[in-house]
């Protein structure tokens, strides 16, 4: 049975692809957008319908959601599938995510609460998942060589999200919109497990931030307005992500060897190792296998749910560290899968714990594998899936 894979180029997609191979089904693949990003919607609308036409798949599926291919699904009367890997996603507040062909799987509840009301009976909440078997052939080809390169005391991989925060290329905010800003910063950084920002931000602060951003994300056809969420999320949400990341390491490398991995700007570390990028394929999985603690920092806009980072982690068998989550809970036991901080001061006593303890912390590495193996795999999140159609 035919279904039809709209790719962009995530990381998740070969993945996603081979856990519904093994579930029986032939996968079609468009591939156009990986190499061409300036693909508008008329041209995702043509290259779908033409393979829509011509296979009638039994699906179409993508990571994320996409209006367009929403729209011409509908048209053919078509399930479309489509699973977020992200937060935020403001293309969902497009009028698209009401049509009754869709089925829209959120990984985050709290993305699930916002939108799962505008179309209730084709929203769905799944978790995000872990290619163990892949980061299994990674981690049994590591050599002497590996272990000198990539061991570490405690490791942090990605980005510092100085690029990726627009909110710091803006000009002419007025001061009272700059300090509310600052204001919101601090509070979210002094919480763990909650995000106070979108309730914060007010209509008169989100109207200034799109008046003076030069690509504030928009929505002709909106189900509500949305500037709030954007304002929030997109904007300051990364000023809190660069803010925490930044001061999280320096504050660590206070007391313990730090080793960053990353391509971001890191002039504002101090006394952080920083080695440079690592190829997420083929040397990422050495250094979670490698790293006595690796780190996890979620960013503010994940609000409740579980980022893509903890399940690679846990799946090459490494020791995680991560902030608190609303989520966490429910699919993992802080203490004897994996270890959670909700303050500073939690987080720098359990790395000096973990550190000193080395056979605990292998046996917590070593459950939290087998966790993901057998419960948070890729095929177990596309089964659910699948599960969910009938």
């Amino acid at each position: 049975m035919d279904i039809l894979i709209y790719r962009y180029g995530s990381i998740c997609e070969p993945d996603i692809i081979d856990a519904f191979t093994r579930l029986g089904l032939n996968v079609i693949e468009e591939k156009t957008e990986i190499t061409n990003k300036k693909l508008s919607s008329a041209d995702r609308v043509d290259l779908v319908n033409r393979i829509l036409s011509e296979k009638h798949p039994l699906f179409v599926f993508s990571v994320n959601f996409y209006p367009a291919l929403a729209e011409i699904c509908s048209i053919h009367k078509t399930l479309y599938l489509c699973w977020t890997v992200d937060s935020p996603v403001p293309e969902l507040f497009s009028d698209s995510i009401r049509r009754p062909t869709n089925r829209i799987f959120l990984f985050d509840k709290a993305q699930y609460r916002t939108f799962a009301p505008c179309n209730p009976e084709c929203i769905y909440h799944l978790p995000l998942a872990s290619c163990t078997e892949r980061f299994d052939r990674v981690v049994a080809s590591i050599t002497e060589k590996d272990r000198q390169k990539y061991t570490s005391d405690i490791s942090f991989v990605g980005s510092l999200y100085s690029e990726k925060n627009p909110l710091r290329h803006i000009k002419g905010l007025s001061e009272y919109a700059k300090g509310y800003i600052d204001a919101l910063v601090e509070a979210a950084l002094k919480i763990y497990g909650y995000n106070p920002v979108p309730d914060a931000v007010t209509d008169s602060l989100a109207a200034e931030i799109k008046a003076h951003a030069d690509n504030f994300y928009s929505i002709e056809k909106s189900i509500a307005d949305s500037d709030r969420y954007v304002a929030a999320h997109s904007y300051i949400g990364m000023q809190i992500a660069e803010t925490e990341r930044i001061r999280t390491l320096n504050t660590l490398a206070v007391h313990f060897n730090v080793d960053l991995y990353t391509l971001s700007n890191t002039a504002p570390l101090q006394n952080v190792h920083v080695r440079g990028s690592v190829q997420s394929l083929t040397e990422m999985p050495k250094v979670f296998r490698l790293s006595k603690i690796n780190l996890n920092m979620t960013i503010k806009p994940i609000q409740t749910g579980l980022p893509l980072r903890i399940f690679d982690i846990l799946g090459c068998g490494g020791f995680l560290m991560t902030n608190y989550l609303e989520e966490l809970p429910e699919y993992f036991d802080i203490g004897v899968d994996l270890e959670a901080y909700s303050s500073m001061e939690e987080l720098i006593d359990k790395c000096n714990y973990y550190l000193h303890h080395e056979e605990e912390r292998k046996q917590i590495a070593l459950n939290g594998y087998r966790k993901v193996c057998e419960h948070h795999t890729y095929y177990h999140r596309m089964k659910e899936m699948i599960a969910a159609l009938t």
